[in-house]
């Protein structure tokens, strides 16, 4: 009656972290990789503006709104046009490291998991970007759209011939928008807070701002999506632990096998005393009683 079942050791709360060395270098192969693939991409301008004619009136087939319609409403100010190109420009990487850095912080289970999301999409945007060189729309006359970052600044860009930093000619598939689309899906998956929809504002932001500063199409946006759902199927979210859950509730998890083991013990006490105190109710009484 006394004999007790050990309860089962419970899984650590916070999963160890990587080794802060090896991310970093990691993370910097990772860069390094990407700017010599959108350098490889480089020099292609007879095909990719082929290709951007090609898009656009496959935008108009699908019957997909202009891009025009998101760019007049910054061109209503010098201040809203001056807003998302700084937005375009330096929100990007800022953000999605800063995620990146909170994660392997907070939940580090998740920080591999986004880690790896994030590498595979950047991965297979390199072999579109060499595959499908595409000019924005900003370089594509039948579009009509202004470039508002030559216009009004401030641009991350120079003139094609003579910028060897970045490959204007990789729009397809938007690693603005497949980055920032990851950062609001880890921050809602790892986080339990009511307002942690909010966090898909990012995205949303982020979409409008390519779109209406004549950076990239829809279907840049598109297919940056469709790249960042793949990767998701392919790469299992991890699943939530205590740590995951934070404050009450994580101390609630950990201890909940504890306390699972005190209350049997108890009712099993209970029914002890209980079973005691109805034995002198049943002993037979004197000899010959009741005769």
């Amino acid at each position: 009656m006394n004999a007790r079942t050990e309860p089962a050791e419970a899984e650590p709360a916070t999963p160890a972290r990587p080794p802060v060395v090896r991310e970093l270098l990691l993370v910097a192969g990772l860069f390094a990789v990407y700017k010599l693939g959108r350098q490889l991409a480089a020099g292609h301008t007879g095909e990719a503006f082929r290709d951007a004619r090609d898009v656009w009136h496959a935008e108009r087939w699908l019957h997909l709104p202009g891009e025009g319609t998101v760019q007049s409403l910054l061109l209503h100010g010098d201040g809203l046009a001056e807003a998302a190109n700084s937005y375009y420009a330096t929100v990007h990487f800022p953000a999605t490291l800063a995620f990146l850095v909170w994660l392997y912080l907070r939940r580090p289970a998740h920080y591999t998991w986004a880690r790896r999301v994030l590498a595979a999409v950047t991965a297979a945007a390199l072999l579109l970007h060499l595959a499908f060189p595409l000019a924005p729309p900003r370089m594509l006359a039948a579009t009509g759209l202004v470039d508002t970052a030559r216009v009004y600044g401030p641009s991350v860009y120079g003139p094609p011939q003579t910028d060897h930093l970045s490959n204007q000619f990789a729009a397809m598939p938007s690693l603005h928008f497949g980055w920032a689309l990851m950062v609001a899906i880890g921050l809602i998956v790892a986080t339990r807070s009511r307002w942690r929809w909010l966090w898909l504002l990012h995205p949303l932001l982020t979409l409008l701002v390519i779109v209406g500063t004549a950076n990239h199409y829809w279907l840049d946006a598109i297919a940056a999506a469709a790249l960042l759902g793949v990767a998701l199927a392919l790469i299992p979210v991890p699943r939530r632990t205590a740590g995951t859950a934070g404050g009450a509730g994580a101390a609630g998890m950990v201890t909940a096998p504890a306390e699972t083991a005190e209350a049997a013990e108890a009712a099993e006490a209970g029914r002890d005393a209980r079973a005691l105190a109805l034995v002198p109710a049943e002993r037979p009484g004197p000899v010959g009683a009741g005769r």
